[in-house]
């Protein structure tokens, strides 16, 4: 005898129930519906009045295209800062007599500091565990010549040989200097784009004589065109072995720069810590004295740029507020104006069925509707801006989705914002009443 099928483990049969999900659906479907047909209603509002619209929105337009200027121009330049001025290298930090100075006081103070030195230099190569590379810089500015070919300004600089490597300059033509170079106190150079373009226009620099001051230097390579900062060139440099440049070229208060080079990121404050002790511990200065020299990373130079850009941050916040909430204030005004305006189609609505919250909605998106226009027209002439500066200036700027994003929200929520009491008061008028308004 066959016996049935078990059709659930509590024995009671189960059943679809094939009104459940349309049901869902339906609701869903409404509420979008409802949602589209009040933007649309939004929209035909406000194309009914394109001036009045217009005007409206100033204040929220201004607002969004300075925010999304003032953010394109400020992440440009930090982009563009933490590329050309903060890259000391991968992992690296200077240590050298001033570090950043902020004050004439400070200036003051660091000019009492004694120099660093090539035997500073030469004790933290040969002492420290922790770095993976330890180079010194010794430089200052001179004029240069090859022939009838004169070249201004040049930075003259005195290198380990593995400062390249610790620098990331990399080689376009001929070698960098060597260790053999440095130890022997060789006459040879590797120059900049800058210089090799001066001095040996159409020619191979490679093997040509240079003159400094009452020495001359055999080019023995040529870097990679490095570019500009803030429209001063990084190219116009001059490099020899260190040895070379502290025998002919070191004047008696000039310092070295020491670059120590951490194995990773992880190890960058250790590595900090290490030269800092052995340093002290060389000058003998006591644990409650100030460091007489400095310790510079990219985050120092970032932190203070960070400090300096503070300051545009905080005006123009000042700014797009001032505009956000005189142009809140305005479309809050506009939305009353138009509520006393439209108080009989308000009745109409209300008298086939409509209720409060659908009044409520229509109006508060209305509001967030022409605030969000406003901010959509004040990202495209804010990208109009930033094309313009970049197409004219030298001003690094780049425009983050995140500012675009962060502007259309924020005008959108000042829509919100200031359409709640107009948006109330629609929503409270009385149907009979408003049947009796004049149309």
């Amino acid at each position: 005898m066959g016996v049935a099928p078990l059709q659930s483990v509590t024995g009671i049969p189960q059943v679809a129930h094939p009104r459940l999900r349309p049901a869902a659906l339906t609701g869903f479907r409404a509420s979008a519906i409802t949602m589209l047909e009040t933007v649309r209603l939004a929209i035909d509002a406000l194309r009914a009045h394109k001036l009045r619209s217009f005007l409206t929105l100033l204040g929220v337009i201004l607002a969004v295209t300075t925010l999304v200027v003032v953010m394109s121009v400020v992440s440009g330049m930090n982009f563009y800062v933490a590329d050309r001025i903060a890259n000391l290298g991968a992992n690296v930090f200077i240590v050298d007599r001033f570090g950043i100075i902020t004050s004439q006081d400070a200036w003051v103070k660091a000019q009492k500091r004694p120099l660093v030195t090539m035997e500073d230099y030469e004790r933290l190569r040969d002492n420290m565990k922790t770095s993976s590379a330890v180079a010194a810089l010794d430089d200052h500015t001179v004029n240069i010549r090859s022939g009838n070919e004169k070249l201004e300004n040049t930075d003259v600089m005195g290198v380990s040989a593995n400062y390249a490597d610790v620098r990331n300059i990399n080689v376009a033509h001929g070698r960098f200097i060597t260790e053999s170079d440095d130890a022997h106190r060789v006459e040879a150079v590797f120059i900049g784009s800058d210089v090799a373009a001066k001095l040996f226009p159409n020619v191979d620099p490679v093997g040509k004589l240079i003159r400094a001051e009452t020495h001359e230097y055999q080019v023995i390579g040529v870097a990679e065109p490095i570019g500009s900062a803030f429209g001063q060139s990084q190219d116009n440099f001059m490099i020899m072995p260190i040895h070379t440049f502290e025998k002919e070229l070191h004047r008696p208060r000039d310092w070295v720069a020491i670059f120590v080079q951490a194995p990773n990121a992880e190890m960058m404050s250790a590595t900090e810590d290490e030269a800092r002790m052995l340093l002290r511990a060389w000058r003998h200065l006591p644990y409650d004295t100030p460091d007489n020299f400095a310790i510079l990373g990219s985050d120092s130079i970032m932190k203070l740029w960070h400090d300096l850009t503070g300051t545009l941050e905080s005006v123009a916040v000042s700014l797009v507020s001032v505009f956000l909430v005189v142009g809140g204030i305005v479309i809050m005004n506009i939305m009353l104006a138009s509520v006393t305006e439209r108080t009989r189609e308000i009745g109409i609505r209300r008298s086939l069925g409509a209720r409060k919250k659908h009044i409520l909605l229509q109006f508060m998106t209305e509001s967030a509707v022409l605030a969000a226009i406003g901010g959509l027209i004040g990202v495209l002439l804010a990208y109009g801006l930033v094309n313009l500066v970049k197409a004219t200036t030298d001003i690094p700027v780049k425009t983050s989705l995140a500012a675009v994003i962060l502007s259309l929200s924020v005008s959108a929520a000042v829509g919100l914002f200031f359409g709640i009491y107009p948006a109330t008061r629609a929503a409270k008028l009385d149907p009979i009443e408003a049947l009796r308004a004049e149309g």
